[in-house]
């Protein structure tokens, strides 16, 4: 996201590596755009802490306290040292009235945000890991503007390790899944994509499976 922001350097804050920016359940009051370092958006799910996100410079996060008023939904954490622009609703305000453009922007982007954080969710919702596995090529069809597809399948330019972090599994699971069906040519795994062979199958898998776990 190209945004102008140097008005806003005064609502900019600095988080150490390892420090907790907000926890999951927790009331909120501000979002904050990233402007360096990574932050880690996690999930506690039944026992287990899982990862649902990492973000990037120009990304936003806890948007949803502006937008719903709801305590957070996620725990979040600065991998690196993070600076990022801090707006709650006082100053969001004032971002609106004064940058109609970047406010659209930002409003577009929530969107997006919004869906893809539920739709990952989804994926980290289902207890079989095959299901998931495959269920991350639908949501990366869903996603993709400018599919590349020819005769022999959909080609996705992903790797495992991509895989395996939008699935929340380890990358090795995650590779014994995608080798299982490589093996039986539903998959074909290349260094820098992976094409699969019939998506429509997948989305028949996916959907049993999500099925039988309601």
């Amino acid at each position: 996201m190209n945004l102008n922001l140097a008005a806003f350097e005064r609502f900019a804050v600095i988080f150490q590596p390892g420090d907790l920016i907000f926890s999951e359940f927790e009331p909120g009051d501000s979002f904050y755009l990233i402007q360096s370092g990574r932050v880690q958006i996690s999930k506690v799910m039944g026992d287990i802490e899982k990862t649902i996100d990492i973000l990037y410079p120009g990304e936003i996060f806890g948007e949803m306290a502006i937008l719903e008023e709801a305590p957070r939904s996620a725990n979040a954490v600065a991998l690196d040292q993070v600076k990022a622009l801090e707006f709650n609703r006082a100053n969001f305000e004032i971002l609106m009235r004064g940058n109609p453009q970047i406010a659209l922007k930002l409003l577009k982007l929530f969107t997006k945000r919004i869906y893809d954080q539920r739709r990952r969710f989804m994926i980290l919702t289902l207890d079989d890991i095959q299901a998931r596995v495959l269920d991350v090529f639908l949501m990366l069809s869903e996603t993709d503007s400018n599919p590349s597809e020819n005769t022999e399948g959909r080609e996705f330019k992903t790797t495992i390790d991509d895989i395996a972090h939008w699935a929340g599994l380890a990358t090795e699971k995650c590779r014994e899944v995608i080798n299982h069906f490589a093996s039986q040519n539903r998959i074909e795994v290349y260094p820098d994509k992976m094409v699969v062979k019939n998506l429509n199958e997948f989305s028949r898998f996916v959907n049993s499976r999500r099925r039988a776990a309601e």
